[in-house]
């Protein structure tokens, strides 16, 4: 019960909002999922293919109502959601599952990651192993760093306990409707609670609690 507000139920809440939003559930925590993304990937092959996917590349999976720029770079595995953008230079690393309606911009680099249907991460960002939630967005330069400084084990601190992920690399969970200011750092293994608000220029390390906003370091507001 020490770490409710870091559950996967508590922080994604919309049905039908990711192609990974099984997997997701399926964890206590939604960054045990980040591990098991390409192998989600593969085992959809068959169904993605009828259901207007295109396979442009080994496994990379593509709607075929998806604008993807000529200048776009994307490795597989990759799942490249309906009605997504994306924009000149964007660089797709694999393990990436972008779900329907997404933007992902100019110089936008993602590996390792979800983003659920709604994400925009239209400029200049960087988000690795990390999940966005429903109509997250982060605003130009945020990013989600993935590694510490030492490179040791990360670990998610919520309001009254801490886990030991056994992780070495991991970025930001963000909860559906997270707002991300710009050129804000969200540190390794931080999580924005659905429908909180981070200020620009901000660097966050630790848990924003949901529906707040984030203002600065001991600084944080409740919104109206």
């Amino acid at each position: 019960m020490l770490t409710e507000e870091l559950r996967s139920k508590n922080l994604f809440k919309t049905e039908n909002s990711s192609l990974a939003l099984e997997l997701i559930m399926s964890f206590e925590y939604p960054w045990q999922a980040l591990e098991h993304i390409g192998e989600l990937i593969r085992e959809k092959a068959k169904e993605l293919c009828k259901n207007g996917y295109d396979e442009k590349g080994q496994n990379v999976w593509i709607s075929n109502t998806a604008k993807i720029s000529p200048f776009a770079h994307i490795d597989g595995p990759c799942i490249i959601g309906a009605g997504t953008e994306l924009r000149h230079g964007a660089f797709i690393r694999g393990n990436v599952i972008v779900g329907d309606g997404c933007v992902v911009g100019n110089s936008t680099e993602l590996k390792g990651c979800i983003l659920f249907d709604g994400v925009q991460v239209p400029h200049y960002n960087y988000v690795g192993d990390s999940i966005l939630g429903y109509r997250a967005h982060m605003g130009a330069g945020a990013i989600a760093s993935n590694v510490r400084g030492d490179k040791g084990e990360i670990c998610v601190v919520g309001k009254k306990a801490k886990i030991h992920t056994g992780r070495r690399k991991l970025g930001a969970i963000v909860g559906d409707f997270g707002e991300i200011g710009c050129s804000s750092v969200l540190n390794p293994g931080t999580v924005v609670g659905r429908e909180a608000m981070i200020y620009p220029l901000s660097c966050v390390r630790g848990y924003v609690d949901e529906g707040h906003i984030y203002k600065g370091k001991g600084e944080t507001v409740k919104r109206v």
